[in-house]
């Protein structure tokens, strides 16, 4: 399977390389590209030969989160939200070992992308943030992934001042288990992907699921409940100008009332 949202490489036995192909809208998650990213996943999770994905991004940006314009469509706020919860569980839940491999910038959900991966990898020069506040919104349902991984205060500062930070910081926060030179990145990926390897595929999808079992809430609970905060957000009027103001390259005029 090879689509033309998400690219399909399996030239390294035992490796999915996944890369999110909308280079010219920053990898944006649309309904279409999270829909053809989470079938992939499961034709990928499907072949017993595979034991490690790794996700990448084609173009200047590893991904700039939701797409804004689908959105700004009340139609498409359902259907979008559903998406990004199935895709973040199908990147965290898969029996296969997941690497996020992250370069120019992972914004909003392309940030949840990365949250939702057991290992992340970014260049030095890559850019992270989850500015939904400054749009009316609310980050719910990266939220609990990202929860997992940082400290209360941490996770404060993160999201609610929405502030972009950089490799180092995501590094120190615990975002990041290696920061490397752009011109090095697929190759560390790569690199942990052999480690992951080395270990017996029955035992490592046991130890996920265990992981996961110790969480104080599971990943579905958490973003069933996320997903009505985030729905809520979006059919508000914050969000309406919040979007709006994104796309026109201003500034949001907040109402308390909202």
């Amino acid at each position: 399977m090879n689509g033309t949202l998400v690219l399909l490489d399996q030239e390294e036995p035992h490796i999915s390389m996944l890369s999110l192909n909308r280079p010219d809208k920053r990898n944006a998650l649309s309904i279409d590209l999270m829909t053809e990213l989470c079938e992939t996943i499961e034709t990928v999770e499907s072949d017993p030969e595979q034991r490690v994905i790794i996700l990448r991004g084609v173009g200047p940006v590893f991904c700039a989160g939701l797409d804004l314009h689908e959105v700004a469509i009340p139609e498409k706020a359902e259907e979008s939200a559903k998406l990004v919860a199935k895709t973040l569980k199908a990147l965290s839940t898969t029996s296969l070992v997941t690497i996020a491999a992250v370069h120019g910038a992972a914004m909003a959900g392309g940030a949840g992308l990365m949250s939702a991966c057991d290992f992340a990898i970014a260049e030095t020069s890559a850019k992270f943030g989850y500015p939904e506040v400054h749009r009316g919104l609310v980050a719910g349902l990266v939220m609990g992934f990202l929860a997992r991984q940082v400290s209360g205060r941490t996770l404060r500062e993160i999201l609610l001042l929405g502030e972009t930070f950089n490799s180092e910081k995501a590094k120190q926060w615990g975002l990041l288990n290696e920061v490397t030179e752009a011109e090095h990145l697929i190759e560390h990926a790569l690199k942990l992907a052999q480690s992951v390897i080395k270990g017996a595929p029955g035992a490592i999808d046991l130890t996920k699921k265990l992981m996961e079992k110790l969480e104080p809430r599971s990943i579905e609970e958490e973003l069933q409940q996320a997903l009505e905060f985030h729905v809520h957000a979006r059919e508000s009027k914050e969000a309406i100008e919040g979007v709006q103001a994104f796309l026109e390259k201003r500034d949001p005029v907040w109402k308390k009332s909202d």
